[in-house]
């Protein structure tokens, strides 16, 4: 899962909302809830636009390196998409590299894998992980098969 902190504080009559790993979010909400919300979807935000911009995003969190502040879960596609895109740059890669990598004809598929809106259908995604030399592993524990 992708975990990312969020700070969420009153400021007069709303909630403020920062994040130390993305120092350009700064949003709000009329509750904590709505805070919570809206600092989800300006990471998401911004992940889109470091994509978009070729800079580095932050590592995730896992759920225990929280010291403080509210956790932030974002959508698996999302995560996957910004993991596919942390891996191709830590491998200096272009998406022209991944293109030629997956064999795929057209710069729109692989644009798309960077597109967070866009609902890239798994199998694509697994592709690019295989790719990249890191295959797409899921682990669910049998513990959730028992409690079915």
């Amino acid at each position: 899962m992708a975990w990312y902190k969020l700070a969420i504080q009153p400021d007069g009559d709303v909630w403020l909302v920062t994040s130390e790993d993305f120092p350009e979010l700064v949003t709000f909400g009329q509750t904590q809830e709505e805070a919570c919300r809206n600092g989800r979807d300006a990471i998401e935000e911004a992940i889109a636009g470091r994509i978009a911009d070729g800079e580095d995003i932050p590592l995730p969190l896992n759920d225990d390196e929280c010291n403080g502040g509210r956790l932030i879960e974002l959508p698996m596609m999302i995560h996957l998409k910004a993991a596919i895109y942390m891996i191709m740059r830590s491998k200096g890669w272009t998406r022209a590299d991944l293109q030629r990598a997956l064999g795929w004809a057209h710069r729109e598929q692989i644009d798309r894998l960077f597109r967070l809106e866009h609902q890239t259908k798994l199998d694509s995604i697994q592709e690019a992980f295989k790719a990249l030399g890191a295959p797409l592993k899921i682990e669910i524990p049998i513990e959730a098969y028992e409690a079915a």
